[in-house]
């Protein structure tokens, strides 16, 4: 064999006790596994592995990553490998690089700058779901990545910014690129319904372009219409939607937000314990804090938006278009911001493009505003009109019973949603996977440990149709991880938000070490994982 990790406590992803084992590697996936009193030879190699009762447990899958450039930018990717991630699942919200044209990419880029910057770094070489997924196999990553077909940026392709329905010939074009996109191994379909332009689509267009997702065996992931005012009946929508598409749902970053969801996990949950009870297939993601994290632009109302990035501009511009935005975000509630009056005191910008704005990163709006002795949303339009719309924020609106409420339902999975770029990241991006299971599972005990790596491997893994990964069982890939249970901690703060954790000291992908000894090696051993055909 390869290697042999000897003496760990495998916890092996089932939810089952963990039991102690010597486990071998050959050729990249689990050869051997010697549990601690069992009869015949142990498993020898080359090379072993001391665990010295270390937790062993597959390669955590992070549900809700958008590290799509960041991937391509940074290879070394240590804000999730050094988390024990081996898997992220990329293309989230509806909007990312492919599939694409050249005008299209252009707009998108611009976009999304808040999430992953404007892309002058990178060398867009592709067009198309498969051409981005040989590029990532090209030239190797610390981690996997899987791909959902976005729908907005579909959108996009089939029929530009327009907030109408499509036409038949429209219609047809987005369920061919959806249909596209499955073909070259995507996995599923995402949906950002808060985000333009993919919010002007009706429930009837998703679900066609749902059924083309269910037909290839894949999952539809949408980030729904409202976290907000009417967070409930937006959830609702996703489920009937998808019962009538008869395609698999994935909710993306469950959770209840805003004021008027405080204390309402609950009532989410027997939402969809209702509808799986009925033989919905339905799972979920959640990272473990309280703040979301988006762009300043995100925040505007789903009007402004049509034409795309320059169009919006073009209104911000207009002091009676400027003069409507403003009531509609302070008073009657954007559906960019899920319906409710936006409170600039809850808006902290964490990264802005242009560097003569760096002096707002840190800071809530209504702070920077009150220095000033100016209106909040002044400051808000300045920085839209000077960033060009790339200024990304933290949305200070959750609820601590929710998150943990959430959290332990038996179909919950994690995801980041760990934005890369700002200056100041949300610290979920370097942290979501040992706070699950220092703060979350040992300190509080809201999920046994077994319980807690069961809904950061197996899940997942099931939820993604990948038959050899999320368990530790011989013939699976070895995408391991070796974690201390007494000491694992996430370190990353909202003032030091790129942190790494600590009692993480080993990581494998395909058997080959990426994080030795706590430090990131020059493996890049990832590559893109595909759907597994139906």
């Amino acid at each position: 064999m390869d290697l042999v990790i000897t003496g760990a406590r495998v916890v092996d992803g089932s939810g089952g006790p963990s039991y102690r084992a010597d486990v071998g590697v050959a050729d990249g996936r689990i050869a051997a596994i010697h549990r601690e009193g069992a009869a015949g030879p142990r498993p020898s190699a080359a090379r072993t592995l001391d665990a010295g009762g270390l937790a062993l447990a597959p390669g955590f899958i992070d549900m809700h990553a958008h590290s799509d450039l960041a991937l391509l930018r940074d290879p070394d990717h240590s804000a999730k490998a050094a988390q024990g991630v081996t898997l992220e699942v990329i293309g989230q919200d509806g909007l990312s690089y492919a599939p694409v044209d050249d005008r299209t990419l252009a707009e998108v880029r611009s976009a999304i700058t808040g999430w992953n910057g404007d892309g002058s770094d990178i060398d867009f070489d592709w067009r198309t779901v498969g051409e981005y997924l040989d590029r990532l196999d090209r030239q190797g990553t610390a981690v996997n990545a899987a791909y959902l077909v976005p729908q907005g940026t579909v959108r996009i392709l089939a029929m530009g910014w327009a907030d109408r329905p499509p036409s038949d010939d429209e219609l047809a074009a987005m369920k061919r690129l959806v249909a596209e996109g499955m073909e070259q191994g995507a996995v599923g379909m995402s949906s950002g319904l808060t985000y333009t332009p993919g919010m002007y689509a009706s429930g009837t267009e998703l679900a066609e372009l749902c059924r083309v997702v269910a037909a290839y065996g894949g999952y539809y992931c949408p980030h729904h219409r409202s976290y907000g005012a009417g967070a409930l009946e937006a959830y609702a929508e996703m489920v009937e939607l998808a019962r009538e598409a008869g395609c698999p749902l994935h909710l993306a970053h469950a959770t209840m937000n805003f004021a008027p969801n405080a204390g309402r996990g609950r009532d989410l949950l027997d939402l969809l314990d209702a509808a799986i009870a009925e033989g919905a297939d339905i799972t979920l993601d959640t990272y473990p804090y309280t703040p979301g994290s988006t762009t300043l632009a995100a925040m505007l109302p789903s009007w402004a938006g049509e034409g795309g990035p320059e169009a919006t501009l073009a209104r911000l511009a207009d002091p009676a278009e400027t003069a409507r935005i403003r009531h509609t975000m302070e008073v009657e509630g954007s559906d960019g911001c899920h319906g409710v009056p936006i409170e600039w005191d809850t808006i902290e910008i964490s990264g802005v493009s242009a560097p003569e704005l760096e002096p707002y990163v840190g800071r809530t709006i209504a702070d920077s505003a009150a220095e000033r002795g100016e209106e909040p949303f002044a400051v808000a339009h300045r920085l839209l009109v000077a960033d060009r719309l790339g200024t990304a924020i933290l949305q200070h609106v959750g609820h601590e019973e929710n998150v943990r409420t959430i959290m332990r339902h038996p179909v919950h999975t994690a995801g980041s949603d760990g934005l890369l770029q700002a200056a100041k990241p949300h610290p979920r991006a370097y942290g979501t996977f040992p706070r699950y299971l220092g703060h979350y599972s040992r300190d509080l005990g809201l999920l046994t440990l077994e319980e807690c790596v069961a809904h950061l491997t197996s899940r997942p893994a099931a939820r993604l149709r990948l038959p050899d990964r999320g368990l530790i069982r011989e013939g699976h890939r070895a995408d391991l991880v070796l974690f201390d249970p007494d000491t694992v901690a996430d370190t990353a703060t909202f003032d030091d938000p790129r942190s790494l954790p600590e009692g993480i000291p080993h990581v494998l992908v395909s058997g080959r070490p990426v994080i030795r000894d706590g430090r990131r090696t020059d493996v890049l051993a990832g590559r893109s994982v595909r759907r597994t055909p139906v």
